[in-house]
C-alpha cells in the first residue's frame, strides 16, 4: 500500500489497483493542485509497474466528488493579472492557457497510459470529477437515488474544460451531447447508462467489484476514439447528417441564450471544431476556449454570485455567531391557502413535523391535500415512492385548533395580506405557543415592524417571505423588524437551511428587496406600453436582456389585479407622489373595464386558450393612445431600461440600509426574480459596468424617460470615488 494524502492506494492479489479518493478533513472530495499531483503519481505508478493490470478509482466518501475547487480557478485569474502587469498580456494569456490545460493533459495521460482504468462511482460526480470518469475506460454507477453525474459548469458561466466537451460529443449523438452540455443538468444512473455516458449500473456494494471484474476480463486500455476506424455517432460535421445538426443547433443556441452566455457559445464552437480534429488537437482547442472563457466578466460574475456567495449564504454567512444551533422539530403554519399549504409541504418534505391551521378542519385538510397532489406528481415521474408520500402526509396535522401549536419551535403565518387579519392571528397564536417559540410572518409587502406592533414579543417576531411556487423557488427573504432579536434571526436561518433553500437577510421596508425590483421591472413594461411601444417588442426586450419572461408576462403570473391592489395600497399610505398615474390608468382599465386579471382567469396582457400556447391579447393595441413604428424603436435602449430600472432599485435598497451585503442582493436578484444571471446579479451588473459608466447611462435615460432613472446619491459618490459595491463591503469588513 502506497501512501498519499488524498488517496488510499492498494493492489489486490489479482494485480488490480484500487485508488480510493478520500480527502482528510473534508465532507466532499474536490479537485485541487495536490489531488492532481497525487493522481498523476498514481497514473505513472500503474503505467510503470508490470505487476499492476489496471486500476479502479472510487471514493471513500458519501459522494464521489463535486468537481474542481472554483477558488483555484479564481486564483489562476489573480495570477493572470499579476503576470499581465509584470510581463504583459501575451505572457499572461500563455500562462493561463498552460494552467487551465493541466487537468485536461492529466486525464489524457490516464486515458493513453496503456493500462485500463475504471471509475466506480457512488453519489454525486460532477464537473471535473465526471470528466475524470469520462477519461476512464470503464464507468460503473451505483443504483442509489443520490447518485448523479453531470457537467454543470455552464451554471457558473464556464464550460467543461478537461475534455468534457470532446468525450461527451464522441459518446452520444451530437444533438443530444450539445443539449446535455448546454443545460448542465445532473443525470440519474439509468438515464446515464441509456445515454451511453456510462457502461453499467450496479448495487452500491458491488460497484468496485464490477469495475475490477471488467479489468480481470481483459478490459481495453484504449478509448473508442483512439481506436482505428472510429466513427463519430452523428457522422462527420461536413456530411448530410452533420448539416441536419449544426444550423438548427445554432438557432437553438440563439433562442435559448440570446447570445448572452459566452460559455455556451464556446461549447458550440469547441464541439464543432473538435469533431473535425484528432483527439489531442481537439482537447487543445477546448483548452484555448476554456482559458478565454475563464477571463470573461460573465464567468467572474457568475462564479462569484452563483457559487461562492451562494455557498456562503447557504452555510449561514449572516447567522449571528453567538447564538447556539437551534433545534427545530415542529413547525406551525397558520393559513392553509396556496402559500401556507406549499410552506407546509416543503417543511414536511424536509422531515419536520407540521401543524397546519385554518379557520375550520375542512380548509386545513384542503391545504394538506396540496401536499398529497405534489407528492403524487413526484411518484408519477418516478422521483418518489408511495411510502414517501404516506410518510410525508403523516408528518402534517391539519387542524382548526390553535392549541395544537403549543409545542411548536417556530410558527409561520401565511394568512391574507391584510394588517387587521394578521393582527388577529398573531394574538391567537401567541396565546397558544411556548414562551420561547419564534413567530414568523410570510408577507410579501407589509412591513414587519408594523405587524410586530400586534405582538407581545417583538424580539421573537421576524419575516420569512417565500416566493411562489414555494416548492420550486429557491430563495427565501428573511426580514428583520426594528426589534427582531438574534435568536429569531438564527432560528429563521436554521429553518431555511433545513428546507434546503437559500436565505437572504434584509431590513424592513415596503416590498423588502425582491418585490421592489420586480415591481420596477413590471412598471417599466407598463410605461413602454403607454408610450406606444409594440407589446411584442417589450416582451422580446425583456428576454433578450436575459430575464426569464417579459414584464407583461410576469405581471400576468403574479396577477394584474394584485398589481392594482398593491398600487392602490401604496397610494393610500404614501399619497399620489408614490405612484405613476399612467400605470394606474392602464391597470384600472384592464382589471375593472376588461375583467383581465392575469393567468388565473385566463386573460391578462395575454390570452390563455384552453388548447394551444398563450399569445398577447390583440386588444392591447386599442389601449395605447399612440403607436410607435416598430422599425424606429431602439431595442438596445428597451433592454437597458428593463435592467437599469431593477439595478437602480437594488442600489436604492443599499442606500436605505435594506440590503447590507451585496452578495444577498446578487443572489436574491437571480434566485428571486431571475435577474439576468450572466450579469452576476443586480449589483454586479453595476459593478462590472463600472459605477461611473452606469451613472452616465442613468443620466441619459433620465433625460429621455424621467426622474425614475435618477441615480441616487450613493451611486454618484461611488462614481466619483471609483468605489464598487463589493469594494465597499470588503473595506467595511476589513475595518
Amino acid at each position: 500500500m502506497t501512501n498519499f494524502t488524498n488517496f488510499r492506494f492498494e493492489v489486490d492479489a489479482d494485480g488490480i489497483a484500487l485508488a480510493t479518493w478520500d480527502m482528510p478533513g473534508r465532507s466532499m472530495n474536490v479537485i485541487t493542485a495536490q489531488v492532481m499531483d497525487e493522481l498523476s503519481r498514481i497514473i505513472e505508478k500503474v503505467a510503470a509497474d508490470e505487476a499492476i493490470k489496471g486500476c479502479v478509482i472510487t471514493s471513500g466518501k458519501e459522494a464521489f466528488s463535486g468537481g474542481a475547487d472554483l477558488t483555484m480557478l479564481q486564483a489562476s485569474n489573480a495570477e493572470y493579472m499579476r503576470v499581465a502587469k509584470e510581463k504583459g498580456e501575451e505572457a499572461a494569456t500563455s500562462f493561463l492557457f498552460e494552467e487551465s490545460r493541466k487537468l485536461s493533459l492529466l486525464y489524457r495521460r490516464l486515458e493513453t497510459c496503456g493500462k485500463p482504468f475504471a471509475a466506480a462511482v457512488h453519489g454525486v460526480c460532477l464537473g471535473g470529477a465526471f470528466e475524470l470518469a469520462l477519461a476512464c475506460h470503464f464507468r460503473v454507477l451505483s443504483d442509489v437515488d443520490s447518485t448523479r453525474v453531470g457537467l454543470p459548469e455552464v451554471k457558473v458561466g464556464l464550460f467543461p474544460g478537461a475534455g468534457g466537451t470532446q468525450r461527451v460529443a464522441r459518446l452520444m449523438q451530437t444533438g443530444d451531447a450539445l443539449q446535455m452540455l448546454f443545460k448542465g443538468e445532473q443525470i440519474r444512473p439509468l438515464m446515464a447508462r441509456n445515454m451511453g455516458l456510462v457502461h453499467a449500473v450496479a448495487p452500491r456494494d458491488q460497484i468496485v467489484e464490477t469495475a475490477k471484474e471488467w479489468i480481470r476480463q481483459g478490459g481495453s486500455a484504449v478509448a473508442p476514439w483512439d481506436q482505428k476506424g472510429f466513427k463519430l455517432p452523428s457522422n462527420k460535421v461536413y456530411s448530410a447528417a452533420g448539416m441536419q445538426i449544426w444550423p438548427p443547433a445554432n438557432a437553438i443556441y440563439r433562442r435559448e441564450t440570446q447570445d448572452n452566455y459566452p460559455a455556451i457559445r464556446a461549447i458550440l464552437e469547441t464541439v464543432y471544431q473538435g469533431l473535425q480534429l484528432p483527439m489531442d488537437l481537439a482537447l487543445k482547442g477546448e483548452s484555448r476556449w476554456f482559458a478565454k472563457i475563464l477571463r470573461s466578466k460573465e464567468a467572474a460574475a457568475m462564479i462569484r454570485t452563483l457559487f461562492i456567495s451562494m455557498q456562503d449564504l447557504n452555510k449561514g454567512a449572516r447567522r449571528p455567531k453567538d447564538v447556539p444551533p437551534t433545534t427545530i422539530r415542529k413547525v406551525g403554519v397558520v393559513g392553509a391557502g396556496f402559500m401556507g399549504a406549499s410552506v407546509a409541504y416543503v417543511t414536511a418534505h424536509a422531515g419536520l413535523e407540521v401543524v397546519l391551521i385554518d379557520r375550520d378542519v375542512e380548509a386545513a385538510e384542503k391545504g394538506k391535500a396540496h401536499s398529497h397532489k405534489l407528492m403524487s406528481d413526484q411518484i408519477m415521474k418516478g422521483r418518489a415512492k408511495t411510502a414517501d408520500r404516506d410518510a410525508l402526509l403523516a408528518r402534517i396535522t391539519a387542524s382548526a385548533d390553535y392549541g395544537d401549536l403549543k409545542d411548536c419551535d417556530l410558527v409561520i403565518e401565511a394568512v391574507f395580506e391584510d394588517p387587521k387579519v394578521k393582527a388577529e392571528v398573531i394574538q391567537k397564536v401567541e396565546a397558544a405557543i411556548r414562551p420561547d417559540c419564534i413567530f414568523a410572518s410570510n408577507t410579501s409587502t407589509l412591513p414587519i415592524s408594523g405587524l410586530a406592533q400586534g405582538s407581545k414579543k417583538p424580539g421573537q417576531f421576524i419575516g420569512i417571505h417565500f416566493f411562489s411556487p414555494v416548492e420550486k423557488m429557491m430563495l427565501v427573504e428573511i426580514i428583520l423588524g426594528k426589534e427582531t432579536g438574534d435568536k429569531a434571526l438564527a432560528t429563521a436561518l436554521d429553518y431555511v437551511r433545513l428546507i434546503k433553500k437559500t436565505p437572504i437577510v434584509v431590513n424592513d421596508s415596503r416590498g423588502f428587496f425582491a418585490n421592489r425590483c420586480v415591481l420596477a421591472y413590471i412598471l417599466e413594461g407598463h410605461l413602454m406600453l403607454t408610450e406606444g411601444v409594440p407589446a411584442a417588442m417589450i416582451e422580446q426586450a425583456g428576454k433578450q436582456a436575459g430575464m426569464p419572461v417579459g414584464p407583461l408576462s410576469l405581471n400576468d403570473e403574479v396577477g394584474v389585479d394584485l398589481g392594482l391592489k398593491i398600487l392602490r395600497a401604496t397610494k393610500a399610505q404614501l399619497g399620489e407622489v408614490a405612484i405613476v398615474p399612467q400605470q394606474e390608468a392602464l391597470l384600472t382599465t384592464l382589471v375593472e373595464k376588461e375583467g383581465r386579471l392575469g393567468r388565473k382567469n385566463r386573460k391578462g396582457f395575454y390570452d390563455y386558450p384552453e388548447s394551444g400556447p398563450k399569445h398577447l391579447w390583440p386588444g392591447l393595441k386599442d389601449l395605447q393612445a399612440k403607436h410607435q413604428e416598430a422599425e424606429l424603436v431602439d431595442m438596445q435602449e428597451l433592454k437597458q431600461r428593463l435592467l437599469v430600472t431593477q439595478a437602480l432599485e437594488a442600489a436604492r435598497t443599499v442606500e436605505e440600509g435594506v440590503i447590507t451585503d451585496p452578495r444577498e442582493a446578487d443572489v436574491g436578484s437571480i434566485l428571486g426574480f431571475g435577474f439576468a444571471p450572466y450579469t452576476g446579479g443586480a449589483l454586479s451588473y453595476i459593478d462590472f459596468m463600472g459605477p461611473k459608466t452606469f451613472v452616465e447611462l442613468c443620466r441619459t435615460l433620465q433625460a429621455r424617460h424621467g426622474d425614475r432613472f435618477a441615480p441616487p446619491k450613493l451611486l454618484l459618490d461611488m462614481a466619483a470615488s471609483g468605489e464598487t459595491f463589493y469594494g465597499r463591503a470588503a473595506a467595511k469588513k476589513a475595518a
